[in-house]
């Protein structure tokens, strides 16, 4: 006998509310039916997991701003599998991004001054409040894992002289490989393993107000190629190495630095600031053995709340994850109530993070991004497998997964104007019927 969970959004006063069967809205008799049908012979990738990133502005924001009842219970309803949304994966800046409350590196030097021999460097900055909630992160469920992205090589490394701009010296590429060596070593003596690395965050984008480093693909296969490959295997390392990390419209970047590094790189990561989700296959084809990940999206005021917004994560995930992807990960795990903190000089802020935490008020509140990518991350649970999801309608979206307890996950997003009658079949099996509200989202967990 087949045992059903739901959860459903109907709009933005009733999100991913959970419902019985007999909750649901029954389907109409004069309108056609939407079948989903799930097929477990067909297989694709393993998921790693959904996630955000604790961003120096995000972690200071929790662990200094919210007092303790706060922290524990926004630590619960993020990660825990059970109790919260179980969020699996945790994308970590090295150093200062533009989500920080001022601009460092773990080996800065005063001004004409370097170190090549790294003797200056060190992990303090992290271990106040980032450090802290990764290790707290990975108690409440030890299934996360851990990424790391630079947003830019210590100033002394770069022809800018800055962590602002520039490009990484080539003199410097070995002693910038052993910068990543440390970040693990430092990071494990914390009980903190670091799952996978990308060498630069969107290397093609150099802006002049908050840290960034140019790295054209040219360059990042050399880097990765005979410096950061080499000094990982060097040190018994298994740390994945995924190359690109930036946005779906330039996928000729990783079909360069394939071409050249395939057996240095893991697979590729991807941002969607820019072209389409299906860039991932396009490059996954031509390097079938290369893993997919989506590394950054964030939600903001380009995009109108609530509708608009909340529609936009749940269609663009479900294109993530058909489009082979083993991790969805947002941005800032947490902003405050003026979109910040930002570093100095960064300007206005339009992004929006999973969690709002009022620095004035101290008030916790959950964003739609939240309820959007739990409808993802309560039920497809790390290492699932995806199967064969179709639609005879193409308006009706979908994505399903089997988990390793062998239910099977299914996260549907009603795409148009109007509600619509839906079936979901299983082999053949009609399972369920109900109606999904326009704009809709249901996740449904079937347990055999």
């Amino acid at each position: 006998m087949l045992e059903l969970k739901i959860f459903q959004s109907k709009g933005e006063n009733e999100l991913f509310v959970e419902q019985s069967l007999q909750q649901l809205t029954p389907i109409t008799s004069d309108e056609a039916v939407t079948t989903v049908t799930l097929d477990e012979n067909q297989t694709f990738q393993v998921m790693d997991g959904f996630g955000a990133s604790f961003t120096d502005s995000s972690a200071y924001l929790i662990n200094q701003v919210l007092d303790n009842e706060q922290r524990t219970e926004v630590m619960i309803k993020l990660f825990h599998p059970q109790d919260g949304i179980g969020l699996s994966v945790l994308r970590n800046p090295m150093g200062a991004s533009d989500y920080a409350r001022d601009i460092y590196s773990y080996d800065d030097m005063p001004e004409l001054e370097i170190d090549t021999e790294l003797t200056h460097f060190t992990i303090s900055h992290d271990e106040v409040d980032i450090i802290p909630l990764l290790q707290k992160a990975l108690e409440i469920n030890p299934e996360i894992k851990l990424m790391a992205s630079p947003w830019s090589a210590p100033g002394w490394m770069k022809t800018s002289g800055s962590m602002i701009a520039g490009e990484l010296k080539r003199e410097y590429y070995q002693v910038y490989a052993d910068y990543f060596v440390r970040y693990i070593q430092a990071f494990e003596r914390h009980g903190l393993l670091t799952y996978a690395v990308t060498p630069q965050n969107e290397p093609l984008y150099e802006p002049k107000h908050y840290p960034s480093m140019l790295m054209l693909p040219e360059s990042q296969m050399v880097f990765i190629k005979d410096y950061l490959k080499p000094s990982f295997v060097k040190h018994n390392m298994d740390t994945k190495i995924l190359c690109y990390d930036h946005n779906w419209d330039r996928p000729d970047y990783p079909l360069t630095v394939l071409e050249h590094a395939k057996d240095e790189v893991d697979g590729v990561a991807w941002h969607w600031y820019g072209g389409d989700a299906s860039a991932q296959s396009e490059v996954l084809e031509a390097f079938a053995d290369k893993e997919v990940h989506f590394t950054e999206g964030s939600g903001g005021e380009w995009i109108p709340p609530f509708e608009q917004a909340f529609s936009n994560v749940m269609r663009t995930g479900i294109d993530i994850l058909r489009n082979h992807s083993k991790s969805f990960v947002l941005w800032n795990m947490a902003l405050d109530e003026k979109i910040g903190p930002t570093v100095p000089g960064f300007g206005t802020s339009t992004c929006r993070g999973i969690v709002t935490v009022n620095q004035e008020t101290r008030e916790l509140n959950y964003t739609l991004d939240y309820y959007a990518l739990a409808h993802f991350s309560k039920f497809i649970r790390p290492n699932s497998l995806r199967i064969d999801s179709s639609s005879s309608c193409e308006i009706i979206r979908s994505v399903a997964f089997r988990n390793t307890d062998d239910s099977f996950a299914v996260v549907l997003f009603n795409d148009s104007e109007e509600a619509k009658n839906v079936a979901v079949k299983l082999q053949g099996e009609e399972l369920l019927t109900f109606r999904l509200a326009s704009k809709g989202a249901i996740s449904i967990k079937i347990n055999n």
